[in-house]
């Protein structure tokens, strides 16, 4: 009877460990191989449908050229290192924690700055029908310019889920990309964002410089450190910690289901900046 039970309890933990909920989270190499000028690496492949993440650093003299691809949509989120990005025959300074879309521009060239080694997401986003659809209702503005913002230039906000320590901003409105919207999270520890959950969206996290904190999804957490990307299981009820001293320091980004989703970017009420 005695190993029968003892079985059974095997069996049970087995079972609850092979379809507990996990949070996927990957390293973002940072360190690049000496005589190597440039890296790419896919990041979190196939976790969301229709959007591709790809790492890539680049040093010396030689340029990066990419061009616009019909049907797609292309994000470049800078986190470490400088340079500079031409598109549309304008010069944009690229510093840690920089934004830019090229939007309507064919082609972009990222170079880097002299003795420096430039790293990046560029996200790929699909569009759907629905999405050519929509985008030609959106503001020209939004469409037909580059969109480049340093992070810190963005317009802060909070929300009921974070403390009044908090600085959030948004760094990507929505309605320039069908479905898509992102900002920061920045505090000091001890602090937390509150449990909530958003089965309208996935959302994916990337990890900014000294980001040292804790991300939870119902029963599963993962610690959650600076140049790391994770992905929040979609439809779970979530929530960041991070502990005295430390810092909370990272970008969110929201990919809707459908264009109805973005009804949740209202609990963001806009505020005076704290700088």
């Amino acid at each position: 009877m005695k190993k029968t039970i003892t079985a059974s309890l095997l069996l049970l933990s087995i079972s609850t460990t092979m379809f507990s909920q996990e949070i996927p989270i990957e390293s973002l190499n940072t360190n690049l191989e000496k005589n190597k000028n440039q890296y790419s690496q896919s990041v979190l492949d196939k976790e969301i449908n229709g959007i591709t993440v790809n790492h890539i650093a680049l040093t010396g003299k030689k340029a990066i050229v990419d061009k616009a691809q019909d049907g797609y949509k292309t994000i470049y989120l800078f986190f470490k290192g400088k340079g500079n990005v031409n598109a549309a025959s304008s010069d944009y300074e690229i510093v840690p924690e920089t934004i830019l879309l090229p939007n309507v521009a064919k082609n972009v060239t990222i170079t880097t700055a002299k003795n420096d080694t430039l790293h990046y997401l560029k996200i790929t986003s699909k569009l759907s029908a629905q999405d050519l659809i929509e985008i030609k209702e959106f503001p020209v503005e939004n469409t037909q310019k580059v969109y480049y913002a340093k992070f810190t230039d963005c317009k802060p906000y909070t929300e009921p889920i974070k403390s009044p320590n908090t600085i959030s901003r948004t760094i990507m409105p929505n309605k320039i990309i069908p479905r898509i919207a992102m900002g920061t999270v920045q505090t000091k520890g001890p602090d937390k964002v509150g449990a909530h959950k958003h089965p309208m969206l996935e959302q994916l996290f990337l990890g900014l410089t000294d980001n040292n904190c804790v991300v939870y999804a119902d029963e599963a957490k993962v610690d959650f450190p600076q140049y790391s990307l994770l992905h929040i299981p979609l439809g779970s009820m979530h929530s960041v910690s991070v502990e005295k001293e430390e810092v909370m320091y990272y970008v969110w980004m929201d990919f809707f289901i459908d264009s109805k989703g973005e009804e949740w970017l209202k609990t963001h009420n806009v505020t005076e900046d704290k700088k």
